[in-house]
């Protein structure tokens, strides 16, 4: 099969870790041993979220007193999609002898006119206390908002519209090529009067990205994968339980964390509701064991899988 996985920021680092790259770079091995087992079997295709790293980069910008201003989103953006994506190529490498690997940085087009742009809702960096959090929104004038139990920066999040590099992506799987792509959604880029690319301040939703570029690449699966085994109904409540197979219009019919849960649930029901194949929410470490049908939360048109027993 062709699938692509979207990797939760809990690949790279979990949360209350301490940013430190020798610490990412080993946690970025230890996801990348479920990656090889998915590679040797299917063609495949990574994306990557890189809320923690943008962030981290963003504040040391602004408070660089070098700098006339800070560097901006579409910038870092593209800078964490070189290093995250030189972390994960390099495993791969190493996981893969005589496999070609490719780290691509790739630009994401979206909307100039996108209503995001007057909500930022995307949360990126180190998350804080309330406290912390609310003196340095006023230092540096960023809007803050709770993530659970913490406090983070949010920006605008745009909707993708098409990944620039999706041809050259197609070429490369085709060639048996295990690509690493759209890290953090992409570069958010517009076109302007003339036609012409150019970057914008935002972050773009990891799980959407790799849903669009997921039918464009007409993947048979799409599976974001993180650090909880199964979507939960209910969640926090006494009645709170799994969800097992589903469909994108008993998901819909729930309410779900727009900060959390709510994207990846939209971005599985987009991809099923255009394609008709295969998408799951579940653990990284379960890879194998959800497109076998038993793990995860897998969503299908009539939510059954497997539909044969050639996977």
């Amino acid at each position: 099969m062709r699938v692509i996985v979207a990797l939760g920021g809990n690949a790279l680092l979990r949360r209350g870790q301490k940013p430190d790259a020798r610490l990412q770079v080993g946690n970025v091995a230890e996801s990348v041993k479920t990656l090889a087992k998915l590679a040797e079997k299917h063609e495949l295709i990574i994306t990557h979220g890189n809320g923690p790293q943008v962030g981290l980069l963003a504040l040391e910008s602004t408070a660089d007193p070098n700098l006339t201003r800070p560097y901006p989103f579409d910038t870092l953006g593209a800078a964490t999609q070189g290093m995250i994506g030189y972390w994960i190529l390099q495993a791969l490498q190493n996981a893969l002898p005589g496999r070609q690997v490719m780290a691509m940085v790739t630009q994401t087009l979206v909307s100039a006119v996108d209503p995001a742009f007057e909500n930022p809702t995307k949360f990126v960096g180190q998350v804080y206390d309330q406290q912390e959090a609310e003196k340095l929104a006023k230092e540096y004038g960023w809007t803050v908002r709770a993530d659970g139990e913490y406090w983070r920066r949010v920006v605008p999040s745009p909707a993708p519209q098409r990944v620039v590099e999706t041809r050259l992506i197609r070429r490369s799987v085709r060639e048996g090529v295990v690509v690493v792509c759209a890290g953090g959604g992409g570069v958010p880029v517009i076109r302007d009067a003339r036609g012409r690319l150019t970057g914008v301040e935002a972050v773009i939703d990891k799980d959407l990205t790799a849903s669009m570029l997921a039918e464009a690449l007409e993947c048979d699966a799409f599976l974001i994968l993180t650090d909880v085994p199964r979507v939960m109904r209910d969640f926090g409540a006494p009645s709170q339980s799994e969800i097992a197979n589903t469909t994108p219009h008993e998901l819909r019919a729930i309410d779900f964390p727009a900060g959390s849960m709510g994207p990846k649930v939209e971005a599985v029901c987009r991809f099923v509701e255009t394609t008709g194949d295969m998408a799951a929410i579940g653990r990284l470490d379960q890879a194998e064991q959800i497109l076998e049908g038993a793990a995860g939360t897998i969503v299908t048109p009539n939510a059954r899988w497997p539909l044969t027993s050639t996977l």
